[in-house]
């Protein structure tokens, strides 16, 4: 079963967005495309809490 963890090879700042895009098997310059949209639409704080409480709730990753 996989698990969601923040990356530790793939980061740019903490590892989140790299950590998804290693669960979902989806290149994370995607994702980080579409943070940087939604980070843009929904206004900065909303898109950076979420950010910032997934760098608190999201585990580093013990294997790699």
């Amino acid at each position: 079963m996989k698990k969601l963890y923040r990356s530790k090879t793939n980061k740019v700042w903490a590892g989140i967005i790299g950590g998804v895009g290693e669960y979902f098997d989806v290149d994370p310059a995607l994702i980080r495309l579409f943070w940087v949209i939604v980070v843009i639409c929904s206004g900065i704080f909303p898109a950076l809490l979420a950010y910032f409480v997934a760098l608190f709730v999201v585990p580093k990753n013990p294997e790699k």
